[in-house]
């Protein structure tokens, strides 16, 4: 069965950076939230840490979708991993070196002191996520990050090698299956953020990329499976699921649904379709990634200005959110139009003439 992008999706869907958006702002929120303590939207804000679990699928559809495209065509390592270098390395080994040299504020003591203390060698190797390590805040982030770029590593090489979609989906079906398995289990060396008990997700978003590249099923059907999941995946979520470690399976199926009922709808003309392709979700989506990186040691950086209002209760805990949310954003913002975006003018060195997604 041969694999192939459907005469209907477009080489790019603007809806997928809205949700981008959603994804960052819940985690965004979610480490804001004991501000929100005493307010209706707390229960809410102690959610938003499954912003990480809706960009693994994300990641997941939008990465594989490459990798099939490119699988059969020329220079297929050299154009997957140059692009995600250049998508990965520069903010990330900025954000590194400004923790690290700047060590007294945002990992302390000192910097020739946490630099023999904090896993720096773990941090370049994006292995963080699979020691028993107290992650200093400001970049405690990038566990996700490790757990993306393992992922990828050892997936660009089994898309190239299993040319049968039957056993690409075999290995993500074990993915699937896999991961509330481990999240049981006692192993002393499993970690809290370990690749293998968070690795659903991504496995996902892959499996929806491969079907959709590969099944002969039309538009409106993957329209309903998607509508479909997404309830079913929130009432699982709410219900029995909650609390077990079968929650991020839900969420997996909750946000795979959302994902596909945005792909199989790119274009639509309605409210919500609008939302998600323009204004500020879109926006957020576009400078997700240097405000899931640098938000936190945002938030250190002008701690200063949370003591000053904290004398002030309720009121002085909504203000600290707002400054929070145009500190990070007007960071975030800069980092995109003065770094970012720059560096990925050189994605062009790395490409397949035939595809052209700013999203990859």
């Amino acid at each position: 069965m041969p694999t192939q992008r459907p005469s209907w999706l477009p080489s790019y869907i603007p809806e997928l950076q809205g949700l981008r958006g959603i994804a960052v702002l819940a985690v965004l929120l979610y480490h804001c939230h004991p501000r929100f303590a005493g307010t209706w939207f707390y229960p809410a804000s102690l959610w938003g840490w499954t912003g990480v679990n809706l960009f693994f699928v994300l990641s997941g559809f939008l990465i594989t979708s490459i990798l099939l495209e490119s699988r059969l065509k020329p220079h297929y390592f050299r154009n997957f991993y140059g692009r995600r270098a250049l998508r990965i390395w520069p903010v990330y080994v900025l954000v590194l070196l400004v923790c690290y040299l700047n060590a007294p504020w945002f990992i302390g003591p000192t910097v020739w002191v946490a630099i023999r203390t904090a896993p720096w060698w773990a941090y370049l190797l994006f292995l963080q996520n699979l020691f028993h390590l107290a992650l200093p805040p400001a970049i405690g982030p990038t566990w996700s990050l490790a757990i993306e770029e393992q992922y990828y590593f050892l997936w660009a090489p089994v898309v190239r090698l299993l040319r049968a979609p039957w056993l690409l989906a075999g290995v993500l079906s074990s993915f699937l299956i896999g991961a509330p398995l481990f999240r049981m289990s006692h192993f002393s060396w499993i970690t809290p953020t370990h690749t293998l008990t968070h690795i659903d997700g991504i496995a996902m978003g892959s499996l929806l990329s491969l079907g959709l590249y590969t099944l002969p099923i039309g538009r409106r059907v993957w329209l309903a499976i998607g509508l479909i999941a997404m309830p079913v995946g929130f009432i699982a979520a709410a219900t029995i699921a909650g609390g077990t470690a079968f929650l991020d399976t839900a969420l997996t199926t909750l946000f795979g649904g959302a994902v596909l009922s945005s792909i199989a709808s790119t274009g639509a003309r309605n409210p919500l379709n609008a939302i998600l392709r323009r204004g500020p979700l879109a926006y957020y989506g576009r400078i997700s990634y240097g405000l899931y990186m640098t938000h936190i040691m945002v938030f250190v950086y002008f701690g200063w200005f949370d003591a000053r209002m904290d004398h002030l209760g309720l009121l002085g805990s909504m203000a600290v959110v707002a400054f929070r949310l145009v500190a990070t954003t007007l960071v975030a913002t800069a980092l995109w139009y003065g770094f970012e975006s720059r560096i990925l003018r050189l994605k062009r060195f790395f490409e397949n003439k035939s595809r052209q997604n700013p999203s990859g």
